[in-house]
């Protein structure tokens, strides 16, 4: 963590958004002092705003029911969606993060005589939802010809997290929310890279937990024949969208309660509660609702996933130097830079690590006006080196 991250080295103070990277009066010199935090807000928003205007569009579940004995050669097949039929609601998968929850039953016709011959599943889709939500299909690139390595879509573990409902924008607008109050926080106490890695982070082991439960679910109910009674597996259609930022900012919640937890905070704008009972309290219905197979299930499977994601990686946060170890030197957070920084001899002054480590002890304990003049010049020469 840069020195200049740290909460008690800001003059300005508070929890509110904050600047980043270098900057100045030009255009180009505000966005890049925009935080990482911002910027995901600013993405998420962006891309619902862009996806929204685009037409719907068809995306198949990979399921087609033949009639049985039916011999088929698909390669004479075409969907004909002009005479798709809506499933009916309470037949649908499970709502996701905000997915939409409607099956589309879609005629496949043969081409030369235009007869249906199987009748295939699709759900409407805006289409960059399409391009990058996740699924447990998806994500293990299960197919109706079994599963293979070659149809694994990893990307999407990443896509999904700046995707949101268009069918329900408190989805959208309770997450922003979330990131807006208390992504700033975990920022400023990360710095902007690490951050970012915790944020995406958070998010694929959000849809990792999401898979874990859904695949145990699957195997339970091949094994017996039927949807068993097992708390807390899901048993959803694996080709069911997982969409929305709700797992990271899930992970900012935990990581908020370990660092500021008796900070007060408003419920709904209205009730006043400490942090760390608003982010457990969240934690302990999400844990309900996946445990008694309530609406909603495996959203907040997901929710659980970027809380667990958030509460280790908030305690162990040398582990998330290594996401942008691909960026050598150029990242101050990474691997390699951390390296050079010992060859080199430490911070610059020629203040050693144990030295500064020994102020911030310093301030921790007496706060940052017991400082010298001379220990101050020494945080600010190594802020500089960050």
């Amino acid at each position: 963590m840069g020195i200049h991250d740290r909460p008690y080295m800001r003059e300005e103070g508070g929890y509110g958004p904050r600047g980043g990277l270098g900057g100045g009066g030009s255009a180009l010199g505000r966005l890049t002092m925009l935080s990482v935090n911002t910027w995901i807000i600013i993405i998420c928003i962006a891309v619902f705003i862009l996806d929204g205007m685009l037409p719907a569009q068809f995306v198949s579940s990979g399921r087609v029911m033949v009639p049985e004995g039916q011999q088929i050669d698909w390669s004479q097949v075409e969907p004909d969606f002009e005479n798709a039929v809506l499933n009916h609601p309470q037949r649908s998968p499970v709502r996701i993060e905000g997915a939409r929850p409607f099956m589309w039953y879609v005629p496949m016709v043969d081409i030369s005589t235009r007869t249906q011959v199987a009748t295939g599943e699709y759900y409407q889709m805006q289409p960059i939802e399409a391009m990058l939500h996740f699924s447990t299909a998806r994500g293990l690139g299960i197919s109706e010809q079994g599963v293979s390595i070659y149809n694994m879509e990893f990307w999407r573990l990443i896509g999904f997290q700046f995707l949101h409902s268009h069918d329900y924008f408190p989805h959208l607008l309770f997450n922003m929310i979330g990131l807006f109050f208390f992504g700033p926080l975990v920022e400023r106490y990360l710095g902007s890279k690490r951050y970012l890695a915790f944020y995406l982070l958070c998010g694929i082991f959000g849809a990792l937990l999401y898979v874990t439960l859904n695949v145990g679910g699957l195997v339970a109910q091949n094994v017996t024949g039927r949807p068993v009674a097992i708390p807390g597996l899901l048993f959803n259609d694996p080709s069911t969208p997982l969409i929305g930022a709700s797992a990271g900012v899930f992970g900012v919640l935990m990581a908020g309660a370990k660092l500021a937890p008796n900070a007060t905070v408003l419920l709904l704008f209205i009730i006043p509660m400490k942090f760390k009972y608003l982010a457990y309290g969240l934690v302990a219905f999400a844990l309900f609702i996946v445990i008694t197979g309530g609406r909603n299930a495996g959203g907040e499977a997901g929710h659980l996933g970027g809380a667990l994601a958030g509460w280790y990686f908030i305690r162990n946060t040398h582990h998330l130097h290594g996401f942008f170890d691909f960026l050598g030197r150029a990242d101050p957070t990474s691997h390699h830079y951390r390296k050079n920084k010992k060859k080199s001899g430490g911070s610059a002054g020629g203040a050693s690590r144990q030295e500064v480590d020994r102020i911030l002890d310093k301030i921790n304990r007496e706060g940052l006006n017991s400082l010298s003049d001379r220990e101050k010049k020494i945080l600010r020469e190594a802020s500089r080196d960050q």
